[in-house]
């Protein structure tokens, strides 16, 4: 009994383990896949403080962003900013879907040509800057970028949830750019 116990449980561990997709490295499961696009800004590195430009305190721009390592078979990208710092849960500052996968780089302020900008936590659709409140420590806002399978049905007051309903299941990669802003 213990032996036969023992074999089914290593036989489980493997199958867990190899994820059943074949060496394919399925990555479709889920918004947050194993693959990895690199996101990054001419504005601020990984984790670094993001410029009053790009915020509620000055112009409320987006920042420049550059996009690799896009899956060739890729039907689209998503992008979605949001403070994971927020004193209710994670406040969406901007969500877009139907980004011509080719795209590598969006200048600031730009909007990707044929892309649906939803309608973030401010109740707007497009951008909205970082604005944490006054004396609060530095939030994080996390911009992560979705690789699809296909085109998302959205309309354009798609919400954050709307979006990430969406993309289970379709998405194929992912990355993110993580910077901080106090105020």
């Amino acid at each position: 009994m213990r032996k036969s116990v023992a074999a089914l449980v290593a036989a489980l561990a493997c199958v867990a383990g190899c994820g059943g997709g074949g060496g394919r490295g399925d990555t479709s499961s889920s918004p947050t896949a194993a693959a990895r696009i690199t996101v990054t800004s001419t504005a601020y590195a990984d984790g670094g403080t993001i410029p009053r430009r790009f915020t509620c305190d000055a112009a409320n721009v987006s920042p420049p962003l550059a996009f690799s390592g896009v899956p060739a078979h890729t039907a689209s990208l998503a992008l979605l900013l949001q403070d994971r710092s927020a004193p209710h849960g994670a406040f969406t500052h901007w969500l877009v879907w139907g980004i011509d996968p080719h795209t590598t780089r969006l200048s600031a302020g730009g909007h990707p040509p044929g892309a649906t900008e939803g309608r973030n936590d401010f109740r707007t659709p497009g951008y909205g800057g970082p604005c944490p409140p006054r004396g609060d420590r530095p939030h994080r806002y996390v911009l992560t970028v979705y690789a699809t399978d296909g085109r998302l049905s959205l309309t354009a007051q798609a919400s954050r949830d709307d979006l990430l309903r969406a993309l289970s299941g379709h998405t194929l990669a992912t990355g993110a750019l993580t910077g901080r802003y106090g105020r």
